[in-house]
């Protein structure tokens, strides 16, 4: 009999192996139809303003990647702003939810009809830029700290869609279409200034032991 460990593995692998389904599929039409590969993030862990209440006092919701420990996330949805067209779906494989060192971060193919590939020209174009997620909570998993008017969560019930949307509730969500290209030359910038980082710290430590050649 499977454990819930055991459970919670095969689930990741399964994520991995759509994750590069999805990135292989990308590569292989990369020049042709650029992959209609779209990514962002649908939630972020920094406390954001949620509305504002009768008394002009702001009230901040924040969400932590604990509270995805055991979140119902069979057969997510994307659509845009939670409503009509599915565009993609974590049950055929066009889509990937999952909760990172960020977020809840979203990687989807929109090349699967020409609705969805519509939403991808609207990504792409800029036009839609921030994205949302609609959620429940079970009645005892929420929180509210009076004194920093701050709404926090101890656990997610399930999620049922992630959206592009128009206007969002937090403006550090993000969508956009995901370029390869880019996405190599700023893996390369990244080791290059990590190599001059090195660089510099080895030339600070030989400088303080005198110019010791043997210093590395």
């Amino acid at each position: 009999m499977a454990t819930p460990k055991d459970k919670t593995k095969l689930k990741n692998e399964s994520e991995l192996r759509a994750m590069q389904v999805l990135n292989c599929r990308a590569a292989e039409t990369e020049g042709e139809d650029g992959g209609f590969i779209v990514e962002g993030y649908a939630a972020r862990y920094e406390a954001y303003p949620l509305y504002e209440d009768m008394k002009g006092n702001m009230i901040y919701e924040q969400f932590s990647r604990d509270n995805f420990e055991g979140a119902d996330k069979s057969d997510i949805i994307l659509q845009y702003d939670h409503e009509g067209r599915v565009y993609a779906r974590t049950s055929n494989g066009s889509l990937i939810v999952t909760p990172d060192d960020e977020g809840l971060h979203v990687i989807a193919d929109l090349g699967r009809t020409e609705s969805a590939r519509q939403l991808y020209e609207e990504i792409q174009s800029g036009m839609i830029t921030k994205m949302s997620w609609r959620f429940t909570v079970p009645d005892d998993a929420y929180q509210y700290d009076k004194d920093a008017h701050l709404l926090t969560y101890s656990r997610i019930g399930k999620i049922y869609d992630v959206s592009a949307v128009s206007i969002p509730a937090n403006d550090s969500t993000s969508i956009s279409a995901r370029n390869f290209v880019n996405g190599l030359i700023e893996e390369e910038e990244a080791r290059i200034e990590a190599a001059k980082r090195l660089e510099e710290r080895k030339a600070a430590i030989k400088a303080k032991l005198g110019g010791n050649p043997n210093a590395d």
